[in-house]
């Protein structure tokens, strides 16, 4: 579309976002061209440039709202609301995992997607690693509160699982979250408080 026409009950940028987020998320970043999203968005070019500088920056904006609504508002939110204590709030991730990877609209991983899709050193592929932490740090206040020890490193540990299931249910393997869930029972159990021995108690000399 190269006229200026657009619905004046829709704001440009929000729609131009969905598109983008929309195409981003399930075909990745270098598939889809800013014609594309123009033309998807029914906005003009002049219009996309106005909201974001350059694609990179339409990228940075769908990295942060993938975020907002994969990271915090599905992930953490509805752990939160299917676990009963911090340690079924973290089983309960695989229990998402698994209704998401037998949808029909599973789109993997974007932050994993985009990092692998660019150069090591890109801006983008940096913003990637930096959402990736943060699911870390999601995981890693679930170990706090569970009690569990060293919970930064149980977060690292947790978080290779949560990926490797996503790359297992890419190959086609549906079930990976339930086979992913089995490991993570028996991480949190090695991260658990190691119970200090008993001491034998002393015998009285009459």
């Amino acid at each position: 579309m190269t006229g200026d026409a657009e619905p004046a009950d829709r704001d440009p940028r929000e729609r131009i976002l969905e598109t983008a987020y929309e195409l981003f998320s399930r075909r990745g970043i270098r598939d889809v061209g800013i014609d594309e999203v123009v033309e998807r968005a029914a906005v003009a070019k002049a219009t996309l440039y106005r909201h974001f500088a350059s694609k990179d920056d339409l990228v940075l904006a769908f990295l942060e709202r993938r975020e907002q609504r994969w990271t915090r508002g599905w992930v953490e939110a509805e752990a939160r609301r299917r676990g009963r204590t911090p340690a079924q709030r973290l089983l309960a991730i695989f229990d998402l995992f698994d209704e998401w990877f037998h949808r029909s609209d599973f789109e993997a991983c974007s932050f994993v997607n985009v990092l692998l899709e660019l150069p090591e050193g890109h801006e983008l592929g940096r913003a990637s690693a930096r959402y990736l932490e943060r699911i870390r740090d999601v995981i890693r206040t679930f170990a706090e509160e569970a009690g569990l020890r060293d919970p930064a490193e149980f977060a690292r540990r947790w978080h290779i699982l949560m990926k490797g299931s996503i790359v297992q249910a890419q190959e086609g393997d549906l079930d990976a979250a339930k086979r992913a869930k089995v490991m993570g029972k028996l991480l949190i159990d090695q991260h658990r408080p190691r119970r200090r021995p008993q001491r034998a108690a002393s015998k009285t000399v009459a």
